[in-house]
Order: structure tokens, then C-alpha cells, then sequence
């Protein structure tokens, strides 16, 4: 990693310089993805606001949007603690993510569920519910996809990927459904 500028290196910004040659794959810092996120500051604090990452990698931008939107929920519905799972299930279902890379893909969607259940641990405690953990890793899955965002395929397979849209359908928004 001779001819990398060296905080790049330092910032751990690399996990290779093959990667680096073969994909161009370098993290964006922490400084970068907070200026950024901070010019769509009022979007990140919507709980419902979709986020895109097409070249998510291990989840830089996507992590810090999820930790912003869970400071939302923790402000409003920590007293609830159905709300707050309601809510939280919203700001995950609204994340999405697409990466090149397999390991990247696998390590964001553990990053984004570390972030999630340890705040929902920290809540909760013993009253944390596993389907709730459950439905996180399910919609993360559907949501931080490998594929290559310039055609949206898998890089294996070449399927199509898709994404779902995952929406909380309140009661009272349709009052003429049958509701169990």
C-alpha cells in the first residue's frame, strides 16, 4: 500500500491495495459522511425517508443514516416500547443498500443489525423480543443487497435484483379493513 497517501491508510479507509486496484474500493471517512449526511440533515431525522447506497460497502453512509434516524425514535417512543419497535422497523425498512462486493454486503448488514439490537437491548433489557430481531435480519437481507448498482444483477448469478418496499399500514388509515 506503498503509493496510497497514508491516511487513507491510517484511517482505515483500505482493507487491500488489490481491492483497491480491482474494484476501487475505498471508505468514505467519518468526516465525509457526516458533512454529507448533514446537507440532508432533515431527511435523516425522518424516521420514513428512503436512503439509496448504491456502492454501500460496509455500510459507512447507511450506519450513520440508521443511527440517526434510532435517535429520533429513542427521543420519541421510548416509553413505548411497541411503538418504539413499530418505529424502528419503519427506519430499517427504509434503508437500503447495494454493494459489489459479497463480504462487504454481509458485513453491512450485520453492521446495520449490531447498531439496531444494541440500541434495542440497551432500551429493553430483558423485555426484548427475538421475533423482533428476527424481522431486523429478514429486512435487512431484502434490503443490503449484493449486486452491481450499474446494471442491478447479482454479480453471480445476473438476476435482477429487487428490493421490497415494506410499509407499516396503520389501523386508522384504512378504517374499512377487517383488522385481526
Amino acid at each position: 500500500m506503498n503509493d496510497l497517501p497514508e491516511q487513507i491508510i491510517k484511517d482505515n479507509q483500505v482493507k487491500s491495495r488489490k481491492r483497491v486496484a480491482d474494484h476501487g474500493e475505498v471508505f468514505t471517512n467519518d468526516r465525509e459522511v457526516y458533512a454529507m449526511l448533514d446537507l440532508v440533515k432533515h431527511e435523516t431525522e425522518r424516521i420514513d425517508s428512503r436512503f439509496l447506497e448504491p456502492a454501500c460497502g460496509n455500510g459507512n453512509f447507511l450506519a450513520e443514516v440508521l443511527k440517526r434516524k434510532l435517535a429520533v425514535v429513542v427521543s420519541r417512543y421510548s416509553k413505548s416500547q411497541i411503538e418504539w419497535e413499530i418505529n424502528a422497523l419503519i427506519c430499517i425498512a427504509s434503508i437500503y443498500g447495494v454493494e459489489i462486493l459479497e463480504d462487504n454486503t454481509f458485513e453491512c448488514q450485520e453492521r446495520l443489525y449490531s447498531i439496531l439490537s444494541k440500541k434495542y437491548v440497551s432500551h429493553f433489557g430483558t423485555n426484548c423480543k427475538i421475533d423482533f430481531l428476527k424481522s431486523i435480519k429478514f429486512i435487512l437481507k431484502r434490503n443490503i443487497l449484493w449486486g452491481n448498482a450499474l446494471d442491478f444483477t447479482n454479480p453471480e448469478t445476473k438476476k435482477a435484483i429487487i428490493f421490497f418496499r415494506m410499509e407499516y399500514i396503520r389501523k386508522y388509515d384504512y378504517p374499512e379493513r377487517f383488522y385481526i
